[in-house]
C-alpha cells in the first residue's frame, strides 16, 4: 500500500498541472466559441458558420488589439478607458489586480526583466529571495533617507501576497537566476529544485 500511495502521489504531480492547464484552455475556448460563435452564426449567411470560428475570431481580435496598442490614437483611447475603470469603485480593485497579474505575462514587462537578489535585513541572520523592481527614484516623490535605495519585491509562497521594501544596496546579493526561476522557487516554497526543468 505504501508503494501504491507513492505512485499515486507521483501520478498526481503529473496529472493535476496538466488537467488544470487543459481545463483553463478548454474554458477559454468554450466561452469564446459561445460568445463570438453565437454572434457569427447570427450575422453570417446560413451554412457559412463552421464550429471553431468563434475561437479563431477571439484569437484574431486579441492579436488585432495587440497591434492597435502601437497606434498613438488607440493608445490614447486605451489610456482613457483605463482611467475610467481606475476611477470606478470596486471595479478598479478587480481591474487593477487582474491588470497587474496579466502584466507578468507581457513581453514588455519590466518586472519580468528584474534582477533576482538575496536580501539580508540588518541585524538578522536569515535571507530572503526578492526581485529588484526599481533603482531610479528621481521621478517618484518619495522622501527616502536611504543611501542608494533599491526597491525590492518580496513575494510570499503560493503568491498570497508580498512586500515592497526600499533597501540600501549593501543588503542585497545578486543571484545568477532568471526571474521565472526565482518566482517559481518562491511561489512553491522552494519545492522545485533548480536542477529540474522549470
Amino acid at each position: 500500500m505504501n508503494a501504491l500511495g507513492k505512485l499515486f502521489l507521483k501520478g498526481l504531480v503529473v496529472v493535476i498541472p496538466v488537467s488544470l492547464t487543459m481545463a483553463i484552455l478548454w474554458w477559454l475556448a468554450r466561452e469564446s466559441e459561445q460568445m463570438l460563435g453565437g454572434l457569427l452564426a447570427k450575422f453570417l449567411p446560413e451554412g457559412w458558420y463552421i464550429p471553431g470560428m468563434g475561437v479563431v475570431s477571439a484569437l484574431a481580435i486579441t492579436i488585432l488589439i495587440g497591434l492597435l496598442t502601437h497606434v498613438i490614437l488607440f493608445q490614447k483611447l486605451f489610456a482613457f478607458g483605463d482611467a475610467v475603470l481606475q476611477r470606478l469603485p470596486l471595479v478598479k480593485t478587480i481591474y487593477s489586480a487582474l491588470k497587474e497579474f496579466i502584466a507578468y505575462l507581457s513581453p514588455d514587462s519590466q518586472i519580468g526583466l528584474s534582477k533576482v537578489v538575496l536580501v539580508r535585513l540588518p541585524g538578522h541572520d536569515f535571507e530572503m529571495l526578492g526581485f529588484v523592481t526599481r533603482e531610479d527614484f528621481s521621478r517618484l516623490p518619495l522622501p527616502l533617507s536611504i543611501e542608494e535605495p533599491i526597491a525590492v519585491y518580496l513575494p510570499m509562497s503560493y503568491q498570497i501576497g508580498g512586500y515592497t521594501l526600499f533597501l540600501p544596496r549593501s543588503c542585497l546579493t545578486p543571484v545568477d537566476m532568471s526571474f521565472e526561476e526565482g518566482m517559481k522557487l518562491v511561489v512553491t516554497g522552494t519545492i522545485i529544485s533548480r536542477d529540474k526543468t522549470l
